[in-house]
């Protein structure tokens, strides 16, 4: 079974699956499609994250995520009369390489080497090179998000002739072609996934990228590797839960679950006020952890794992106040990230986030290529006395975050979400609906949402609540102290989430985001 928020992604995922390939395999049969599917959501220009678990074996992850360039310095940015903060957009914002390729693989070599992978580059990028060549359908999706962001696009070097039509967004239905991208993934294809860090892809990205004035030189991506983690546990009373380690913040999605668990969420009615009232109470507990501590590893002073001791959980959740909504700061920002997970016919699970930050990256699009260039390292601050102040060769903090649980019955569970500070919480929702309040993957992925903080598309930081939450659950929180303010009913600011879950017998569920233009593929 696969999902992903563009059906075809997930279709591709399967027809891997159908032909004996691997879970790895057909999520990189998915991840490269849906870097050309979804174009405006993600791309290969970006950084990407994976959680891989063989049953028996412990869980591990790829970090994917490309460090700062070696010229990328406050003084850098002060020469240019950039002194506030990094532009989201432009050269200037292309200040980070981009991971996700390194990434992939990464996990070629591990399926190839560790579970007996034995399809080629070409067959699995084969659909991805289609789309770009032949084609796609623009989704209502891409229509709308390049409307909404066009002043800030428009203009970009290498951005209104690669996705604009006659200047103007690509009409919903027609047909979009990004045959430059399709010839790279060729080339990668047969070169090998390396070129893109020290081939001839390399050098011409080098060259593109001094072209729209971004610091990123050839040596920046000549020293970049992906790195195998192991992720972080969190051990909750119906199994174990694993996500990312920093710079993501993976942390946070296992805090607020552990705080929710010590809390015995599972005791309150899941439709009413108090279910969300714990949960964005939870998320401003382990939210206050992570705007203190996690950034890049190297240069982070606590260990990330020490927060989900028992003792330290319960101290977070004993700080709640099941009557009123404690002060809330700001968020993190927005985030343009798919998530997608697959689960193989032996087990095998893989879950997966790529991204380029912001709805189109920097939006600098590589002229010989037709790669967009991820704006990731525009998160970084340019105050020498911040947690994530930019420094050379540093790695960005990351929003994304894929999330899995190994229950203690012996089901296994995929799951996660794209939106910034969205991520965790949409994760608290799907897995404890699920897996607390008996909704079954797809109930759990499709019911009412709500968001505290900052989203793709969002810049405010109240407590977002679809409409479809009944009125009073909507005053009751309001009564609480929420700042909310309420969206429509199947709005996309929530983002796309999904799962998969394996049950101990082989019996696979799964749910998409009716919110994306996703799908579960599955035989």
């Amino acid at each position: 079974m696969a999902v992903a928020p563009h059906a075809l992604a997930a279709q591709s995922a399967l027809a891997v699956l159908r032909e004996g390939g691997n879970a790895v395999e057909a999520m990189l049969a998915a991840a490269s499609s849906i870097a050309v599917v979804y174009p405006h959501m993600n791309s290969i220009g970006g950084d990407a994250f994976w959680l891989i678990h063989v049953p028996g074996q412990a869980p591990r992850a790829i970090d994917a995520c490309g460090a700062s360039a070696a010229a990328a310095s406050i003084p850098w940015y002060a020469e240019r009369g950039v002194t506030k903060s990094i532009p989201f957009r432009g050269g200037v914002a292309a200040n980070t390489v981009a991971g996700t390729v390194s990434g992939w693989n990464a996990a070629h070599e591990f399926s190839t080497k560790e579970l007996g992978g034995r399809l080629p580059l070409s067959r699995l990028f084969a659909d991805a090179v289609d789309y770009a060549e032949n084609g796609i359908a623009v989704t209502r999706s891409q229509n709308a998000t390049t409307a909404a962001k066009l002043s800030g696009l428009k203009g970009v070097h290498g951005f209104d002739e690669t996705y604009l039509v006659n200047g103007a967004p690509p009409a919903i239905g027609s047909v979009f072609y990004q045959k430059r991208l399709g010839a790279t993934l060729r080339r990668l294809a047969q070169a090998g996934l390396d070129d893109f860090y020290r081939g001839e892809l390399a050098a011409s990205f080098a060259r593109d990228l001094a072209a729209a004035g971004s610091p990123l030189a050839l040596a920046d991506l000549q020293q970049h590797q992906a790195q195998w983690r192991t992720p972080l546990a969190l051990k909750h009373s119906l199994g174990t839960l694993y996500n990312m380690t920093p710079p993501t913040q993976g942390l946070v999605s296992l805090l607020i679950l552990g705080i929710l668990d010590a809390l015995e969420i599972g005791k309150v009615d899941p439709e009413g006020p108090d279910y969300v009232h714990l949960c964005v109470e939870a998320t401003k507990q382990a939210f206050a952890i992570r705007d203190r501590t996690i950034t890049d590893p190297a240069y982070m002073r606590v260990d990330a794992q020490s927060f989900l001791e028992p003792v330290a959980v319960r101290a977070l959740a004993a700080n709640i106040d099941r009557s009123k909504a404690a002060p809330w700061g700001a968020g993190k920002g927005p985030a343009d990230t798919i998530w997608m997970g697959v689960i193989d016919g032996e087990g095998r699970a893989v879950t997966f986030i790529q991204s380029t930050y912001h709805e189109y990256g920097s939006g600098v699009v590589l002229k010989d290529s037709g790669i967009v260039w991820q704006n990731r390292g525009c998160s970084f601050s340019l105050d020498e006395r911040a947690l994530n102040a930019l420094r050379p060769l540093r790695k960005p903090f990351h929003t994304l975050n894929p999330a899995m649980a190994l229950f203690n019955d012996g089901r296994s569970m995929v799951y996660g979400n794209m939106g910034g500070d969205g991520q965790p919480q949409t994760q608290s929702a799907v897995f404890t609906r699920y897996a607390l309040f008996g909704m079954n993957p797809q109930e759990a992925v499709s019911a009412p949402r709500w968001l505290l903080g900052r989203t793709w598309g969002q810049t405010s930081d109240t407590l977002k609540l679809e409409a479809r939450f009944p009125s009073d659950v909507v005053e009751q929180l309001r009564r609480y102290g929420h700042e909310v303010e309420v969206l429509q009913a199947w709005d996309e600011t929530m983002g796309h989430a999904g799962a998969i879950v394996r049950h101990a017998n082989g019996v696979l569920e799964g749910g998409a985001d009716p919110r994306s233009d996703g799908g579960v593929a599955a035989y």
